[in-house]
């Protein structure tokens, strides 16, 4: 006979279902605001009053504006990544599909250039901080790039003797900085920067073979 489940047992669920509502409305009513009135000129305050929050509520969940923004791509990377990924894996191999990908975060960028600035320079400034390594604060990229990368080794393509989530860890921060370069200089053609960015990564200072 099957035991039934206590209602003590499934309370922790029910508890992180309404914390994940919770912190997903505080990032929806900033988004909003962001996109209705400029990053700049929302404050934490009306962010809390939009949302029908205390303020120490909002300060508890996101200490800066820049951590609702964190969260709200974040979030948008998660609910598009089963699209892409079926995209990706059509492609002929793992070269094809990290640079197919670039062009997805490339578009995605232009469309999203008001914003990323302050993405960007807030989560290079988190690299030192204490729970970085914290799964609320991170995009997933680690955990694509690893996979595409072993992916790639098992097929021959790239050096075995490599770390998958090593070399993962530095694709990340080259594309921080390339987005950074183009957000600094935004005449530059940013699906070309994503090219030689990852030509870099995958050739070094040898150049393109």
């Amino acid at each position: 006979m099957r035991e039934q489940s206590s209602p003590v047992a499934s309370e922790p669920g029910r508890r992180e279902r309404k914390l994940q509502q919770t912190i997903d409305h505080l990032s929806d009513t900033a988004w909003a605001l962001f996109q209705a009135q400029g990053f700049e000129q929302v404050t934490m305050e009306a962010i809390a009053a939009a949302a029908d929050v205390a303020k120490g509520t909002l300060y508890k969940h996101f200490p800066v504006k820049e951590a609702l923004l964190r969260h709200r791509f974040h979030a948008d990377l998660a609910k598009s990544m089963p699209a892409m990924l079926a995209q990706l894996r059509a492609l002929p191999d793992a070269t094809a599909r990290l640079r197919a990908f670039f062009r997805h975060v490339a578009a995605w960028s232009i469309a999203h250039q008001t914003f990323l600035g302050h993405y960007v320079r807030f989560r290079l400034g988190e690299v030192n901080m204490p729970g970085n390594d914290a799964t609320e604060r991170r995009s997933g990229l680690d955990g694509l790039f690893t996979a595409l990368i072993a992916e790639g080794q098992k097929a021959g393509e790239f050096n075995a003797a490599l770390d998958p989530a090593r070399q993962a860890y530095y694709l990340q921060f080259l594309h921080l900085a390339t987005l950074l370069r183009w957000l600094n200089a935004p005449d530059l053609d940013l699906y070309t920067e994503f090219d030689h960015m990852f030509d870099q990564f995958l050739y070094g200072l040898g150049g393109a073979r």
